[in-house]
């Protein structure tokens, strides 16, 4: 398991895209739709295989069959940094080998890019959602790779829930920028910017 990126959701992709924007003092990149789950988003490289999307409900796109991911369909409030989302090489191994539901796998499609990420039936990731998504990547270039350079680059992303250590112990990731915390449930990272430490939350 490896840290592939993180979601900033909105009640409007505008609004999302303007928090990451006003945060890190940097502009925003095309993305597009997710028809599957009736979402869209803007993207955001941020070096060393990682990127950050801006993602909301899709005004004009068909209610999907089942729950977005995302827990986007209960998403109100002010836009926040919502989800992360891990990469694994064998979607069907890492799944059976947690201890928690992290969801079944959904495969996806959108232009080239082909993934399979795993959803939970209600949308809702364990631990509130502060457990992170996990993201099968079936192509050779993932976005993280195609998406020019913006300057930025996480400096560390903080997991806060009540149960910390019990999260900690459910999710398999070694990476030192990834730290967990006891309170409320919530993310928060910094980032190196152009503009010096930047946080957003």
């Amino acid at each position: 398991m490896e840290l592939d990126h993180l979601a900033v959701a909105g009640e409007t992709l505008d609004a999302a895209v303007a928090h990451i924007e006003e945060a890190l003092g940097v502009e925003m990149l095309p993305g597009g739709k997710h028809d599957h789950f009736g979402t869209y988003n803007r993207l955001l490289g941020l070096g060393g295989g990682l990127y950050l999307e801006a993602i909301a409900i899709d005004p004009e796109a068909e209610k999907p069959g089942q729950a977005r991911w995302f827990d986007l369909d209960r998403f109100s409030g002010g836009p926040r940094l919502q989800n992360w989302i891990c990469r694994v090489t064998d979607m069907d191994a890492a799944l059976a080998g947690l201890d928690v539901d992290a969801g079944v796998p959904v495969a996806l499609r959108r232009g080239d890019l082909r993934w399979r990420m795993a959803v939970p039936g209600s949308g809702v990731l364990p631990f509130d959602n502060c457990f992170p998504a996990l993201i099968q990547w079936d192509v050779a270039v993932t976005p993280a790779e195609l998406l020019a350079p913006s300057g930025c680059s996480l400096r560390r992303l903080e997991v806060a829930h009540p149960q910390a250590a019990s999260l900690r112990a459910a999710v398999a990731l070694d990476d030192a920028r990834v730290v967990f915390v006891e309170g409320e449930s919530a993310l928060r990272a910094a980032f190196d910017t152009p503009h010096g430490v930047r946080v957003l939350a």
